[in-house]
């Protein structure tokens, strides 16, 4: 079968691998689509992801498709059932593991590699998709749990002003589920023009520049900023901005080697609480069902739809990651 691998040196290569037979309790799937994620770029420029990457790797982790066939401990699913997965492995044995938070898992490991025409995932990682649900949705299960988690954490109240950073793909599953959050007020800030006209189109009720803001903040207390760039000055424009008692969520995977830095005696004097969020702990199966709920919009997020050979170029160009969400189809069911 044909693979997607960062082989290091800003080199991706796509490479024909032995497929295989499921063992114990993993289901065979065949991968129908697989979303290009910001880590997968990380690890492409020669960052780790969400753990430390030693290549050479397969990309890729937000995948959907029909499950080929499983293994003999396999006992929820069958050969044709449509599929999302969640691609992080919890061991269940460890002591967070124990404690109920398997993103901090010793041994957590990713086990579901999209770019690839099948992936092996245990059971337990694997959730049924309805047949009204198109698998190109299916594959935003993963980054939309990840946004389910980190809305999680800050428990946003009804009727609050919201400021989010960002309107990439990420930005666009979080700027939706935060309008259904029963936010009274979104405010996105955005560079571009064009995406700050899909903000308004997603559920925005302003879509402002950086300096814009800055401005705002003057006048309004924002209750809730969510920075889902990840870029040192974003992440600390958001600190900066958030109102009294307000919560700051940096969502956006920041780079190691630029910190944060902010001015902790007025976020003393504002009493903020400042939240990261990491992977997606018990979030797939709400994903899933938000997903078939028809409720978000996926389609304005897609920018491109390529195949394996293509995305080398997309992982050195970002023609089309700056836009919005690249698809990437292997058997292109849906």
């Amino acid at each position: 079968m044909k693979a997607g691998y960062y082989v290091g040196d800003y080199t991706y290569e796509v490479r024909d691998i032995p497929d295989r037979e499921p063992e114990k309790d993993e289901v065979r799937i065949r991968v129908a689509w697989c979303g290009l994620c910001g880590t997968d770029i990380h690890k492409f420029q020669g960052k780790n992801g969400a753990s430390i990457v030693v290549p050479p790797i397969i990309l890729g982790h937000e995948c959907s498709g029909i499950v080929e066939s499983v293994g003999p401990e396999v006992d929820y699913f069958k050969p044709g059932d449509r599929v999302a997965c969640d691609p992080s492995y919890g061991c269940g044995k460890c002591e967070w593991c124990q404690k109920g938070l398997p993103n901090f898992c010793k041994v957590r490991h990713g086990v579901a590699k999209g770019f690839a025409e099948y992936v092996y995932p245990p059971e337990k990682n694997v959730y049924h998709i309805s047949d009204d649900l198109g698998l190109k949705e299916a594959a935003f299960a993963e980054p939309l749990s990840c946004v389910v988690h980190g809305l999680d954490l800050i428990n946003i109240q009804s009727g609050k002003t919201v400021v989010m950073y960002g309107m990439g793909s990420i930005g666009s599953l979080m700027l939706q589920m935060i309008k259904y959050s029963g936010a009274g007020k979104i405010i996105v800030v955005e560079r571009e023009s064009e995406k700050r006209a899909i903000a308004k189109e997603l559920g925005a009720d302003l879509a402002v520049s950086d300096q814009e803001i800055e401005e705002l903040s003057k006048y309004e207390n924002f209750n809730y900023v969510v920075e889902c760039i990840g870029l040192k000055q974003t992440m600390e424009q958001a600190i900066k901005v958030a109102g009294k008692n307000a919560k700051v969520l940096l969502f956006g995977l920041g780079d190691p080697e630029k910190p944060v830095e902010f001015n902790q005696f007025e976020a003393y004097t504002k009493e903020l609480s400042i939240f990261t969020s990491y992977l997606n702990p018990f979030a797939t199966e709400r994903a899933v069902k938000i997903l078939e709920s028809g409720i978000l919009d996926t389609d304005k997020i897609i920018s491109a739809e390529l195949n394996l050979e293509e995305i080398g170029s997309e992982l050195k160009e970002l023609n089309y990651s700056r836009k919005g969400k690249v698809m990437v189809y292997l058997s292109r069911e849906n």
